[in-house]
């Protein structure tokens, strides 16, 4: 005889049916049924050490499948742990299903501890939230996946009362119509063309909403019959790959960098911006181009209400779409004849060659080097990741994952394991410095339980050396930017993996070579000095 099916099973079988494989959490009592229904369903459910770090691991995951990631939280302090992720997730796009328990409603009438009202704390920072009810689970749960999948990709949170959760239901099938891609109509398609075929110097920036919607090969075969150089945003890096000659890398967050690249923007006279969502730059991209004199086509997953910058022609739409019928009957053109992109990407390229003989843009360099080209990493917030995200080359989109839109620190070790338990043929690596390895030195012991053969890199100067770089330059006295040195290796070993500490080439190299051939995760600690970052990127 079949089992009556539950509210929450309700739930868990419709986000089945959306490819979740993954549900990542720390329970409690409120969420035990919850956590049962998505066993049953096919979804695995992982115990991490902190909700924070479960975010993360789903954003992993999602980099992976293609699916939404699941953060299940218990209720009061378990949900509230979670914010950071999930506003993460706002800021840099990512469908993120966020499953929360709570009290009853009649309950909540006559009982305080721990209970606050989720859902407006969630709702600010999520694109919908719901409360379950078992009438309309499956219709709560369809939406809840449509809502963050569409547009532009985003958290939605579903508060689960204790009882709900056990109430009988019924599945219902799928209410959702799928959306059909938008195009430009044909008065402002011809517009665009004619501004295509005319430009001498046109120049593509892509961005994460490009990367969502699995616009790499149509930006290629554009930039190809345009001959246009694309720069991307750090979460964009790869979406065509950066050996390519057209490919100027990764761009935002690098004074050295900007300095490169945005006099070309200046003398580009048509920049097609594609999925370029300017929530990853830093002010320096504040309005780059002048309207004026050149010609600006924005294609975009949401209208601009950021002011950061303004565009000729704005396109709310698919971008694959778009650009298809932005490139019908385009004949391929000889731009840039004066070989200004093979100046500014080798102007680039020597912007970045290591100039110390140790330090952190010589150790990135090795560890390129000495991984292997598929490998897949993250990257914390921090000095190093501005440095890295310039010198770390990709051959495709999602290959280097890190927090561009909120910057937050603690991330790049859950973001690597998400990846890897997705993916378990896939080697990973993070990259993070020590302060935000110390945020998330729990989760080694996750990888231990789970028997992952992640490679933890972390540079270490005992020192927040990017706030203590803008510390100096506004020339104020050394205040709350050091700390301890730490053993970063030992931390690695107690927690069941391999340590290794690093001080030259030739140990990063012997310990990027043994942890490869192990079975159990690797920490690997880059001793640098302090001050180290000072004019490197």
């Amino acid at each position: 005889m079949t089992e009556p099916l539950r509210a929450a099973d309700v739930l868990a079988r419709r986000l089945y049916a959306a490819g979740c494989r993954f549900a990542f959490g720390m329970p409690g009592g409120e969420v035990l049924t919850l956590v049962d229904a998505l066993e049953k369903a096919g979804i695995r459910f992982i115990l991490v050490k902190h909700e924070n770090a479960a975010g993360f691991m789903a954003e992993g995951a999602w980099h992976r499948t293609g699916a939404p990631g699941i953060l299940v939280a218990t209720l009061g302090p378990g949900a509230l742990n979670g914010i950071n992720s999930v506003e993460n997730a706002r800021q840099d796009r990512v469908p993120l299903i966020v499953l929360t328990g709570c009290v009853d409603a009649d309950l909540a009438q006559t009982y305080t501890h721990q209970v606050l009202d989720q859902p407006q704390v969630f709702r600010p920072i999520t694109k919908e939230s719901f409360t379950l009810n078992a009438g309309a689970a499956g219709v709560i749960a369809d939406k809840a996946v449509g809502i963050a999948t569409e547009g532009r990709p985003g958290p939605v949170h579903i508060d689960v009362p204790i009882s709900v959760a056990n109430q009988s239901a019924v599945e219902t099938g799928v209410m959702r119509a799928v959306s059909t891609p938008m195009q430009p109509n044909a008065a402002d398609l011809a517009a665009m063309q004619d501004r295509l075929a005319a430009a001498q110097r046109p120049l593509i920036l892509a961005g994460l909403d490009a990367v969502n919607a699995d616009a790499g090969a149509a930006i290629l075969e554009m930039a190809e019959r345009l001959g246009a150089p694309v720069v991307t945003t750090y979460k964009a890096k790869g979406i065509i790959p950066e050996t390519h000659s057209l490919s100027l890398g990764g761009a935002g967050l690098s004074p050295k960098a900007d300095g490169i690249l945005l006099p070309l923007f200046s003398q580009a006279d048509c920049i097609l911006a594609v999925g370029y969502d300017p929530i990853e730059m830093r002010v320096g991209w504040q309005n780059p181009w002048d309207l004026s004199t050149q010609t600006v086509i924005d294609i975009t997953a949401e209208p601009n209400h950021h002011y950061m910058h303004h565009a000729t022609h704005a396109l709310l739409g698919d971008p694959i779409a778009c650009l298809r019928a932005l490139g019908e009957g385009l004949a391929p053109q000889q731009t840039w004849v004066g070989g200004e992109v093979g100046r500014v990407k080798g102007a680039l390229a020597s912007a970045f060659v290591p100039q110390q003989e140790w330090g952190p843009s010589k150790a990135m360099a090795i560890l390129r080097d000495a991984l292997p080209q598929s490998v897949l990493a993250s990257a914390d917030s921090g000095a190093h990741r501005i440095l890295l995200s310039q010198i770390w080359t990709c051959e495709e989109p999602r290959s280097l994952v890190q927090s561009s839109g909120l910057c937050t620190m603690g991330c790049a070790i859950p973001l690597a394991m998400g990846m890897e338990i997705a993916d378990p043929d896939q080697r990973c690596v993070s990259f993070s410095g020590d302060a935000g390895f110390l945020m998330a030195a729990g989760e080694l012991a996750t990888a231990a339980e789970l028997g992952l053969r992640t490679i933890f890199v972390v540079f270490v100067d005992a020192s927040l050396a990017l706030i203590e770089m803008k510390q100096r330059q506004r020339q104020l006295p050394n205040a709350g930017v050091d700390f301890g040195h730490h053993d970063f290796a030992a931390i690695g070993r107690a927690f069941g993996g391999r340590g290794f500490t690093a001080r030259n080439e030739s140990e990063l190299r012997q310990a990027v070579e043994t942890s490869l051939k192990e079975d159990v995760f690797s920490v690997i600690a880059v001793e640098i000095p302090k001050g180290s970052y000072d004019g490197t990127f």
